[in-house]
């Protein structure tokens, strides 16, 4: 994770919520009482969210104290701090709705990703995430995802070419595409063909792409496409796959599946914050 784009952000959301200042808090409170917080899960699952909490609270206030009870892409379990944070009080209130919100959301990510491999259930095929992330939250979102024993697919645009149907339709073939896409990028970016039917495949295969991914196959049609596919090239199955579906993909050789859902379906980990004593 880029700590320096991690601290940007968390000031954002700081400024967002607080805006020019936190008006209860500091009615109540002075700025030299002291107080802690714990954070405290309700439900269990596996933790994302160490740096969230390490960074953001020293923002509100240099010299708080932070004692983590778990690191990052541990198993937790119901009723177990998570993490304690002592400072003053004002600056604990400030800090602690923003930094929940995102251990929730990183959190359940996590979650949900360890599931996913889990019910795959094996050591030749990898679960990926893909961009559908929530907007601005996408390098905690895929950082979480592998916190939970997941691998991240591209994080943009800007990182790897991915033809889909839109661009085939336009280009006019996936030959035109791949050919347009090679004259002008160099050796390092890799080319990903999204594809639906055996003819998609083999001409794939033929102007050599990078990845093939199987949109929306099912386990037995990629068992038979992907005999048609050299070992160089990396496959990949995407579409509408659960986590009921996903021993089914793990005994065609895909390489990878990636799902959407890990990250924007997701629904977030019950955990709280409570004053400690």
């Amino acid at each position: 994770m880029n700590k320096l784009k991690l601290r940007l952000q968390l000031e954002q959301f700081f400024l967002e919520d607080i805006g020019e200042r936190d008006v209860t808090s500091e009615c109540i409170f002075g700025e030299l009482e002291q107080g802690k917080i714990a954070f405290i899960a309700k439900e269990g699952g596996i933790f994302s969210g160490e740096e969230i909490i390490k960074t953001g609270f020293p923002l509100l206030e240099a010299d708080c104290m932070i004692d983590m009870k778990v690191r990052d892409g541990e198993i937790f379990d119901q009723g177990m701090v998570l993490a304690e944070v002592s400072g003053s009080v004002s600056a604990l209130l400030k800090g602690e709705r923003v930094i929940l919100n995102l251990v929730q959301r990183m959190s359940a990510i996590a979650t949900k990703t360890n599931e996913a491999v889990a019910a795959l259930n094996s050591d030749v095929t990898r679960i990926v995430d893909t961009r559908k992330t929530t907007p601005g939250l996408r390098m905690l979102e895929k950082y979480a995802v592998r916190c939970g024993g997941g691998y991240n697919h591209r994080f943009g645009l800007y990182d790897a070419a991915m033809i889909k149907d839109n661009h085939i339709s336009f280009a006019g073939s996936i030959a035109k595409a791949v050919a347009a896409i090679r004259a002008e990028t160099g050796h390092m970016v890799k080319v990903e063909v999204e594809t639906e039917t055996l003819q998609q495949v083999l001409e794939a295969v033929e102007v050599k792409a990078d990845v093939i991914m199987f949109d929306n196959r099912s386990p037995e049609e990629i068992t038979e496409f992907i005999k048609h596919v050299p070992a160089e090239i990396i496959t990949e199955a995407s579409g509408g796959i659960t986590l009921a579906d996903l021993p089914a993909y793990g005994q065609t050789g895909i390489e990878y599946v990636s799902l959407g859902f890990l990250t924007h379906t997701v629904k977030a980990l019950d955990i709280s914050v409570k004053v400690s004593i």
